[in-house]
């Protein structure tokens, strides 16, 4: 395939993108610099405000594999893809009510914090080595893998956009810190839905109207979106993509350092939990514009599917080079998507450069350096920014060496998510569980969850189950394309068209009920927590999301942790003197540092605020 060039106009809008973001960095390292902390560095002093928090969540949430891949989805596959809205729906609300409330009101920097709080250091340190190279591993191949597409689509330099990308998320990272992250994520989030749209309206025009979009779908089954099939072999249908999506995105989102240490810079609760639910909103919306732009490029090429006939040799090259072909007179605009796809990327990036910043100086550098001072704090948190922007970069590198393994990678982070969080389920939500059932759980799901990832990728599941719908050729220009023999596959075992055949979206719960059942049998066996000695706010049993539960049945939930006392404000105030005792090992140890309950509870809105465990420190 000849792949088609960019005009300089086009160069232009990309190359807006990058400056725009690395001047926000500039402005906020400008602006902050005289709050020299590693807590206004790492999550923006804890004041900032639930809108530019929701814009930063979705685009962080959709990266450039969504602006590619969701469309091509929907072209050889159908718009059931549009179900995610029904997963993205349980996930915000399990994450709000469920997760949020415990990580908001523990203090906590990192979310790995909680596991030592609520279990001991070596859980700590073994969930956050896993999330380290897990998120190491898919931020290189999310650099990497739409830089390809779009070199092969558009003639754009590979490595220029690889490197571009990740010294620009290191420099604002570096420079600014989580604010510099969350309103470049803003702005990245806006330059998304406008380069979506930009496809949807004249994508539209080439078809004749939305009109014949849709008629073109119904009459290629593109429309087919409800199949109530059980079948956990079936790639997707309405039960894998709601429940099995919903444990894949929960284990991503609700669990993840990147989704928590935004919402906990919230100056309240109650910002937190807006932020999420309008980022739901931003969610939706993407997912629509992902959906109607698949549909309308099926419309487009529905006579000539340029994947199957040879033209493209990938179908992440779908989007890319459609763009390229409805845009091809208009010079400026095949910019603004390329930019639209690295706003993804970007935002990605350097959510994961952030979180990995944090996680490894409140759960590494902090336990092994007691005593740093503030300005010494801050300066090893943008050293750490700055090592992490030049691995994920050099993972970009590895992943061009992959080959095939590009997509076992990908799957990686659901994988892991799916075992963390079953472990953080089973902090929160079972509160006999202890140290050692939460140490075997998390190795028991992620055995399985990499046993049947892993299984699959040797032995891909039969094409019945994964073959897209009829794509045609028959209007294709011929072209000096060579058909591949296809090769013997080797002698399949029994459990290839079993185990190994489940839908990847199921791979999350495998990891994640694996964990939690393997956490409660081992607990028992070794002797279950004392409910004396867990701190309630470390919990939050299911009973507390369902109101109307007996006091009888609450009380077994709550499995003998102290919380009758008084209400969730006095349990706050009473676990400052826990907490003071557990900062020990936490804090960054100034000369002498206490901790001093101001009232973080608002009375009429029901909310805490940021100030409930606020430090004074005495020199």
């Amino acid at each position: 395939m000849e792949a088609k060039s960019f005009a300089v106009w086009d160069y232009v809008v990309f190359a807006a993108l990058f400056v725009i973001s690395s001047g926000i960095g500039v402005f906020f390292a400008i602006k902050e610099r005289k709050k020299a902390t590693s807590r206004e560095f790492l999550v923006g002093g804890r004041q900032m405000s639930f809108g530019p928090v929701a814009l930063s969540l979705t685009a962080s949430f959709m990266s450039a594999v969504t602006v590619l891949g969701a469309p091509s989805e929907v072209y050889r596959f159908g718009a059931s893809f549009v179900l995610f809205s029904i997963s993205y729906a349980f996930v915000i609300i399990l994450t709000s009510e469920l997760f949020l409330p415990v990580f908001y009101r523990s203090g906590i920097t990192s979310t790995y914090e909680y596991l030592q709080l609520r279990f001991n250091k070596p859980v700590r340190f073994a969930a956050t080595v896993i999330y380290i190279v897990q998120t190491i591993l898919y931020t290189g191949v999310v650099v990497y893998a739409p830089a390809l597409a779009l070199n092969q689509v558009t003639g754009f330099d590979l490595w220029g956009s690889v490197f571009a990308t990740g010294i620009v998320c290191t420099f604002y990272c570096t420079l600014g810190g989580l604010k510099a992250v969350v309103w470049t994520d803003a702005f990245q989030m806006v330059v998304m839905i406008v380069g979506f749209l930009t496809v949807l309206i004249q994508g539209s025009a080439h078809a004749g109207g939305l009109h014949n979009v849709i008629e073109h779908s119904t009459n290629g089954s593109r429309l087919n979106i409800f199949d109530f099939d059980v079948d956990p072999l079936r790639r997707h249908t309405f039960w894998t993509i709601s429940v099995g999506g919903t444990f894949t995105w929960l284990g991503i989102y609700g669990v993840n350092q990147s989704t928590i240490q935004r919402c906990i810079s919230c100056k309240t609760e109650k910002h937190a939990k807006l932020a999420l639910y309008f980022n739901l909103l931003g969610l939706w919306i993407i997912l629509v514009c992902a959906v109607f732009s698949g549909l309308i490029m099926y419309s487009h090429f529905r006579d000539c599917d340029p994947w199957t006939s040879g033209i493209i040799s990938a179908p992440d090259q779908l989007m890319p080079y459609f763009v390229m072909e409805i845009f091809s007179m208009m010079p400026g605009l095949p910019g603004l998507f390329v930019a639209c796809a690295f706003s993804g990327t970007l935002s990605t990036v350097a959510a994961s450069i952030n979180a990995l910043a944090t996680v490894t100086f409140e759960d590494f550098v902090k336990s092994c350096f007691p005593h740093l001072s503030d300005k010494m704090s801050t300066w090893i948190s943008k050293g750490l920014c700055l090592l992490f922007g030049v691995m994920c970069t050099s993972m970009a590198v590895a992943a061009s060496l992959m080959g095939g393994v590009v997509q076992a990678a990908l799957s990686i982070h659901g994988m892991c998510g799916g075992p963390m969080l079953g472990l953080f389920s089973l902090g929160i939500v079972f509160p006999f569980v202890n140290w050692k059932g939460a140490l075997g759980g998390l190795l028991t799901g992620i055995t399985l969850s990499f046993w049947v990832a892993i299984g699959a990728f040797v032995y891909p599941a039969p094409d019945s189950k994964t073959w897209p719908l009829p794509l045609s050729t028959e209007h294709c220009v011929p072209s000096n394309v060579t058909t591949s023999v296809p090769t013997v596959l080797p002698s399949r075992p029994a459990i290839a068209d079993t185990w190994y055949s489940l839908s990847y979206l199921y791979y999350s719960a495998v990891g994640c009920l694996g964990c939690i059942a393997a956490g409660i049998i081992i607990s028992f066996i070794t002797g279950h927590q004392s409910g004396k000695d867990i701190q309630p706010l470390l919990i939050r049993p299911v009973c507390n999301l369902v109101c109307f539960w007996s006091e009888k049945y609450k009380q077994l939930c709550w499995c003998g942790v102290q919380h009758h006392g008084g209400t969730e404000q006095e349990n706050l105030e009473n676990g400052s003197s826990w907490k003071q005792g557990a900062e020990s090992v936490l804090q960054n140890g100034l000369k002498q540092e206490n901790l001093v309950h101001i009232s973080g509870h608002d009375l009429k809105d029901n909310s805490y605020n940021n100030l409930a465990f606020e430090k004074t420190t005495h020199f």
